[in-house]
């Protein structure tokens, strides 16, 4: 076995080093926390450099790692093929000196909470180089209380304390206690954290629209956090301390999966995935994965890999031991999956041609855009935020059988169908991919090939939501994105859905309501006043 040093070993001379290394050839016996005498010599190493020193153990008694830090903290590698699971400890416990007469410091405790260590213990030396009192601390699976027990402080000749037996009965504690929150097979579950420096009320809506995105990836959301702050923080988003607490509660609540609801630099991202041990996903890879699940045609697989690609290439640099917990599975699956190795030049190379088949297609749409137009044929497109029923409008008014579901992004693909209306005239209809606010610049940019199928719109179908809490947000949101595709030029009728879910009577915006038509999606008779508005419209 190699005899690998980590942490700070610089300034220590050969003969320090080497002690130090032969630590690894020692073990020691499951049932203490750790033999006396090579606590009584880490003690001795750790006086002589004046730095801390610390032991990762396992179970058989095995010393995995050695560790050297400072004189007032140690830092724990990432430890591969240790991965605490929900309901489990880690297999892994610290021994570690402190320089003076201190217990367990919060740092200790946290990293006890968040990597899920089997026992964390700190032997403190006196000032003649002695050791002195032994402090340690345990798990604990009591979700209701401090995450972790401090026992009474000992001494060195009292380290028998049937050890591996107590690890033991603390992981079936856990493990009882996961079961009983067992989620559905396949799923994950996460616990959302939003940072903003605005608005709570956008931050509490912009949560519950995260939550609706969880539930179409089928991810079971067990808790969520929103914080105000002043600025973000540039590497922890919310700030280290702040999100210690908010793991350390994911964690209590068996939760695998973290996900911000805003797009994480890489730089966040490597911070935060060095920082914890569990999946960690942004909103952007949320979306990403969505969209991928849901594209069917060659174009919308082609346009969710091209997005997922982009998204990609920018954090390869981020490339570490916890990269695979940035993209496990949610965000990293798809018509494009690709292995996280893959190196920037191979990426580059798959954008390159995604782009050109891309191309191809935005081509093929031309000329059918063109034998469209030689038919001199009216063209309505149907936008909204996604699940407000653009499709089942397009159903209803069609007679088709679009794929409708209520969750969001049901519908990738854009559909065209024929309408005819009363007097004779023919258009074409066609539905688009649901907006959302703050639309992924890679995922707006990839789409722009169908996107760009509205400019060619005689009339926008602005389909609203109205019994949706937040349906004028969502107004704007849409109106946005428009804007931002120069479209918000064409001549735009408001379609308020869902009439049968509100009061009209106490609706608190009469007079938006009076600038469009009311319907409610899923009954044709309802769609006679819209139907003549269109006609109007396109016959002027």
């Amino acid at each position: 076995m190699k005899k690998k040093l980590y942490g700070n070993t610089s300034g220590l001379r050969k003969t320090q080093i080497k002690r130090i290394e032969n630590l690894y050839d020692y073990s020691s016996p499951p049932e203490y926390i750790i033999d006396p005498e090579l606590a009584q010599l880490l003690v001795e190493l750790s006086h002589d450099i004046r730095r801390q020193i610390g032991l990762l153990i396992d179970r058989n008694g095995t010393i995995i790692y050695v560790i050297i830090g400072g004189s007032h903290k140690i830092v724990i590698p990432i430890t591969s093929g240790y991965m605490a699971l929900p309901g489990k400890l880690k297999g892994l416990r610290l021994f570690h000196t402190h320089l003076k007469d201190e217990p367990l410091t919060r740092d200790d405790l946290t990293d006890l909470a968040l990597l899920r260590l089997d026992y964390i213990t700190a032997i403190c030396i006196s000032q003649d180089g002695k050791p002195g009192i032994v402090y340690s601390g345990h798990i604990l699976p009591d979700e209701d209380s401090e995450p972790y027990q401090i026992l009474e402080p000992t001494t060195i000749q009292k380290l028998n304390i049937d050890c591996l037996a107590q690890i033991l009965a603390l992981e079936s504690e856990l493990t009882r206690k996961n079961y009983l929150y067992k989620p559905e097979s396949g799923r994950e579950t996460a616990f959302l954290i939003n940072a903003t420096t605005s608005d709570p009320k956008d931050a509490y809506a912009s949560i519950e629209e995260l939550k609706e995105l969880c539930k179409t990836s089928r991810i079971n959301v067990i808790g969520t956090a929103i914080q105000r702050r002043k600025t973000i923080d540039p590497k922890f988003v919310v700030g280290k301390g702040k999100l210690s607490s908010l793991i350390i509660q994911a964690i209590q609540k068996y939760a695998t999966l973290l996900v911000f609801d805003r797009e994480l630099s890489s730089s966040q991202i490597r911070s935060i995935t060095d920082f914890v041990e569990m999946k960690v996903i942004d909103r952007t890879q949320l979306i990403l994965d969505i969209f991928a699940k849901q594209a069917k045609s060659r174009e919308g697989k082609f346009q969710v890999e091209l997005a997922q690609m982009e998204y990609l290439l920018p954090r390869l640099i981020t490339k570490n031991t916890a990269m695979s917990r940035l993209t496990g599975g949610i965000g990293g699956r798809g018509p494009g999956e690709t292995k996280l190795e893959i190196n920037r030049r191979r990426v580059n190379e798959r954008i390159n041609q995604l782009k050109k088949e891309i191309g191809k297609i935005r081509k093929q749409r031309h000329q059918q855009k063109s034998r469209r137009k030689r038919k001199d044929l009216p063209i309505i497109s149907i936008v909204g935020y996604t699940n407000v029923g653009k499709s089942t409008l397009l159903n209803t008014l069609t007679q088709s059988k679009i794929t409708v579901a209520n969750r969001l992004f049901a519908t990738l693909d854009p559909s065209s169908r024929r309408l005819r209306f009363p007097k004779d005239t023919e258009v074409i209809i066609t539905d688009t991919v649901g907006f959302i606010q703050n639309l992924p610049k890679d995922l707006m940019e990839a789409f722009h090939a169908t996107l760009e199928e509205l400019s060619d719109a005689d009339v926008i179908l602005h389909v609203i939501d109205i019994s949706n809490p937040r349906y004028q947000q969502q107004k704007d949101s849409v109106e946005k994105i428009l804007k931002d595709l120069k479209l918000d030029t064409i001549p735009t009728l408001y379609v308020f859905n869902k009439i049968d879910r509100v009061d009209l009577d106490s609706f608190d915006n009469k007079w938006l309501l009076n600038q469009g038509v009311l319907i409610c999606a899923t009954q044709k008779q309802t769609l006679k006043p819209l139907v003549e508005k269109l006609e109007s419209m396109v016959s002027i």
